[in-house]
């Protein structure tokens, strides 16, 4: 088996807000105030093989862009590891971490809010490359400028500022900077969420020509169902910081397992099926700083019986590179239909 070129082993993140000097005063009358803490991210393994585009989804709060962030190597961990061709991060040292920092790079989801605004196109891109000796300074406007070219902008625009190009082309512009320092990953943070469809479909077409030409691997997080069916190798989904299923993508729409992922893929607009009434999934999300015993998704789910709600279900394989967290999994078939006949919760 080929080695992960990144790997989360049971991986938590955790933000905690301890109580400020006002607080504590309060508590000694009686208040009864305490730390919040939030679990963003709850003991996830995922493994991302070289060459892979894998995609993460799941409702807003759900803990993905948090889980990008932890394996990129910007934020980390609570609990658990994060492997770099199965090194723990941690025990990284000297030219092996800053090839790994290099290697593993992260595209936002707002590329205005992540682009210094009072630098130039030529410094955004090519301050790193430089910084790291992958370029040299007389060599920088030529690099930058193939870079530029590379990623669809205009090469004669590497002195304007971020604020004078669109939404697009500031998106291209994060991209170039990301690539400028030959990484091996790329995490895509809803790198496509705030643009127009027929630019969302050019920065995709772009990701998978960037992918082929330098051997990329990606990390493609979003809550758009449809861009990851069309562009990724593996589907994993999220649920309030659990990784509940992962799968190829047409054996997860075709066969999804999950209650929580059946309802997300039976919620997808279908030219098909147009009288169909929209059903959302019922009850909101659970509060991550206080989640449900048991399953996450136990207090939304219809299938719901006395096991979820004390027991976590742990990671099954349901059929090759198929692998769902259900108690259904355990239930003989005619056991699930007597489940599904229950009323809901």
């Amino acid at each position: 088996m080929t080695t992960a070129l990144i790997e989360a082993v049971d991986v938590s993140r955790r933000f905690s807000r301890k109580l400020d000097y006002a607080e504590k005063i309060a508590n000694l009358f009686g208040a009864g105030l305490e730390e919040k803490t939030v679990h963003a991210v709850d003991e996830v393994n995922l493994a991302v093989y070289p060459g892979e585009v894998v995609g993460l989804v799941g409702e807003s709060g759900c803990g993905k862009s948090t889980l990008g962030r932890v394996m990129a190597g910007i934020m980390p961990t609570s609990g658990g590891e994060v492997r770099w061709q199965g090194k723990a991060l941690t025990s990284l040292e000297g030219a092996e971490k800053r090839s790994m920092r290099l290697s593993a790079q992260m595209i936002f989801q707002d590329p205005m809010s992540t682009l210094n605004p009072r630098k130039k196109v030529i410094d955004l891109i090519g301050e790193a490359p430089k910084v790291h000796g992958i370029v040299k300074g007389r060599e920088m406007r030529d690099y930058v400028a193939s870079l530029a070219e590379r990623v669809g902008l205009d090469a004669t625009y590497l002195d304007r500022y971020p604020h004078q190009f669109s939404g697009g082309q500031r998106q291209r512009i994060g991209i170039a900077r990301a690539l400028a320092v030959k990484p091996k990953l790329l995490v895509c943070d809803e790198s496509v969420a705030a643009l127009d469809v027929s630019i969302q479909a050019q920065i995709l077409n772009l990701f998978m020509d960037l992918k082929r030409e330098f051997g990329l691997t990606y990390l493609f997080i979003s809550h758009d169902l449809g861009v990851v069916k069309h562009i990724c190798d593996r589907v994993v989904v999220m649920y309030l910081g659990r990784v509940v299923e992962s799968a190829t993508p047409d054996e997860l729409f075709d066969n999804p397992k999950h209650p929580y992922t059946q309802a997300l893929i039976r919620e997808l607009p279908s030219v098909t099926d147009r009288r169909r009434v929209f059903t959302p999934i019922k009850g909101e999300i659970p509060s991550p700083l206080h989640p449900p015993p048991g399953c996450h998704f136990h207090p939304r789910c219809p299938m719901a019986f006395d096991r979820c709600r004390v027991e976590r279900p742990a990671l099954k394989q349901n059929s090759a590179g198929h692998v769902s967290a259900c108690h259904l999994n355990d239930l003989p078939a005619n056991e699930i239909k007597n489940v599904a006949a229950e009323p809901a919760i």
